[in-house]
């Protein structure tokens, strides 16, 4: 058995719409589990620079997969290992929610191992 780590991580500015409206942090916190390998999400760490608590959603394929919720100048890193396998084809996205017209700065790492 053979493992890759990935990571999906930066530093990223981002405006809110809304909590109940998330939107694509940046397309470079996309990825798609390629072909032959099962992928595991092992952990998520998050920082918020702004005054207001926000709200970062691991998308699966469109569709809510883990909620994230960081408090105002705060973090939040959570475990993930064992949760589910992401079989190929499935697409992951992170996406951000905030207080509308709020600019915040958010840190992101979300590490994933790929198994073949």
């Amino acid at each position: 058995m053979h493992s890759t780590p990935r990571f999906l991580q930066g530093v990223y500015n981002v405006e809110g719409k809304g909590l109940d409206r998330p939107v694509l942090i940046d397309p470079a916190l996309t990825y798609t589990v390629p072909g032959g390998v099962v992928t595991q999400p092992v952990y998520f760490r998050g920082g918020n620079a702004g005054a207001e608590l926000i709200c970062v959603f691991l998308m699966r394929d469109g569709q809510p997969m883990r909620y994230f919720p960081i408090g105002a100048r705060n973090h939040t890193h959570v475990a993930l290992r064992v949760v589910e396998d992401l079989e190929p084809g499935t697409g992951i996205e992170l996406h951000a929610a905030a207080p509308a017209g709020l600019a915040v700065t958010v840190i992101i790492d979300l590490g994933l191992v790929e198994v073949a």
